[in-house]
């Protein structure tokens, strides 16, 4: 995967991330507290300039505004901003003074954090100075992320105006997408985004509950389908620590499990998640597989101690090294394959199916695909697909457990989930040499068969094997 091209837009509090690191050896004699022999300092962007970090770490062309105080804190912050390749355009204030968070460590874990800030919405002349640079830079962006702090960048200034909706209105006129991470309960700033991605502890907050009372799902979907309705949000990527993220859009809600993997620090996740689920919808990704992919690079960032970016190369690491399931892509790893099979002139053959119970059929429907070339794509219906297709009662099996057997059949060199009722999308992403149906089917009831062969590819009807179906072991399994 790479994101070259894409351009992105970050407007949000920035800040500057600062870290004192030592040995603790000894208990300070005049008060019951931890002293700390300083071995190193250091400072990185922090807040929104964490994200425009992430993403210029990711290969994107990075711009970043916000505002920031007239002092030595916010020279270093442009200094470290520069140093990642980020156009920061900030505005200053002799009024305001650049927000610092100093971070003491030993051993890898915080002591103390200690936050020096003023925390106030944007006066007229500084709300003025931002949409100027807004207007300046948004021209030609592919997303524009929201990243609020709650420091005062995104605030709704006295006269209830707020820099959230003029941002929003101007990239609305363009057709440019904005995502934006939430903070405190006044969501209305952020109406019409096309992505919000809240916390637990936000989105409980946002909804009027205690942050620490577990919401069932049912209660969780209902929620967030009224917070929708309420702000006119395109979806809700709800991030859920250890338990992973959901993703609430029009469509059925989709879950995606954690990556498990030993938490260091959580500091800047969520900006790691924004920054990637930004860059993918920019890079033209629909949205599960951009959360799938941002749910990958937030299991690396937790990893990391502080606010510390993913590589490009940590990030496709980490999509190669499906931990369950090996030949489970997602697209964007699934198209970087194939890219790299048709580098060794290798032929790409592509079917489809729901695969619930494996019975004879489908294992001579594989054997026939993968006879047909040199490497076979499968695509598997999810679950959601199956209950649209199949009715309330399918699948049998999920779609993880699908996947894993159909990716232990011989011949079988990619498994690939899809949402939508068939693999139309799918195959114009891939774009196979062949694509394989059985004969139940004629050439001109193909989904995907005239895209195949405008591209030169063709199409096989594969031979069926009487009386096999899942319906039909279902059917059966009930008379028992």
């Amino acid at each position: 995967m790479n994101f070259e091209g894409v351009r992105i837009l970050v407007v949000g509090d920035v800040m500057l991330d600062r870290y004192v690191s030592g040995q603790v050896r000894r208990i300070s004699p005049e008060a019951p507290v931890p002293v700390v022999s300083v071995d190193k300092t250091w400072s990185v962007p922090g807040g929104a300039a964490n994200v425009a970090r992430n993403l210029a770490r990711l290969g994107v062309e990075t711009s970043l505004t916000g505002l920031v105080g007239e002092d030595e804190t916010a020279r270093d912050l442009e200094q470290a901003v520069e140093r990642e390749g980020v156009c920061g355009v900030f505005v200053a204030s002799p009024d305001r003074r650049t927000t610092r968070k100093t971070r003491i460590l030993s051993q890898g874990q915080q002591l103390l954090r200690q936050d020096e800030e003023e925390i106030r919405p944007p006066s007229p002349e500084e709300m003025d100075a931002l949409r100027q640079k807004i207007a300046a830079l948004l021209p030609g962006q592919d997303a524009v992320i929201l990243s609020d702090y709650d420091k005062g960048t995104l605030r709704r200034s006295v006269d209830g105006t707020s820099l959230c909706g003029h941002v929003l209105r101007e990239a609305g006129h363009l057709g440019i997408p904005v995502l934006a991470d939430p903070k405190g309960a006044d969501w209305e700033r952020y109406a019409g985004a096309q992505c919000v991605t809240p916390n637990s502890a936000e989105f409980a907050a946002a909804c009027g509950r205690d942050p620490h009372v577990l919401l069932v799902s049912g209660e969780r979907e209902s929620l967030a389908a009224q917070l929708r309705a309420r702000h006119r949000f395109g979806r809700i990527l709800l991030t859920r620590g250890a338990r992973g993220m959901a993703l609430f859009g029009e469509d059925t809600p989709w879950y995606c499990r954690a990556t498990a993997r030993e938490v260091a620090d959580v500091s800047g996740a969520g900006d790691t998640v924004i920054a990637v689920l930004a860059a993918c919808v920019g890079r033209g990704l629909d949205w599960n597989d951009s959360a799938r992919v941002a749910n990958a690079a937030a299991g690396i960032a937790v990893g990391k101690v502080g606010t510390a970016p993913v590589s490009l190369e940590e990030l496709n690491q980490a999509l190669r090294q499906d931990t369950d399931n090996p030949k489970l892509f997602s697209l964007p790893e699934l198209l970087d394959k194939v890219e790299d099979w048709r580098r060794k002139n290798e032929s790409v053959v592509f079917t489809n199916g729901c695969f619930d119970l494996l019975h004879p059929g489908h294992v001579a429907l594989v054997r026939q695909s993968a006879a047909q070339g040199d490497h076979l794509i499968v695509g598997l219906n999810s679950d959601a697909s199956v209950k649209r297709l199949k009715g309330p009662s399918r699948p049998v099996q999920n779609e993880y457990s699908r996947a894993l057997v159909l990716a232990a059949l011989n011949g079988v060199d990619a498994v690939i989930l899809f949402d939508e009722d068939t693999p139309l999308n799918l195959i114009r992403a891939v774009l196979p040499d062949v694509l394989v149906k059985g004969r139940d089917y004629t050439l001109d009831t193909v989904v995907g068969a005239d895209v195949v062969q405008a591209n030169g590819g063709r199409v096989h009807l594969a031979d069926l094997v009487d009386g096999c179906s899942t319906t039909g072991i279902v059917r059966k399994i009930g008379q028992a």
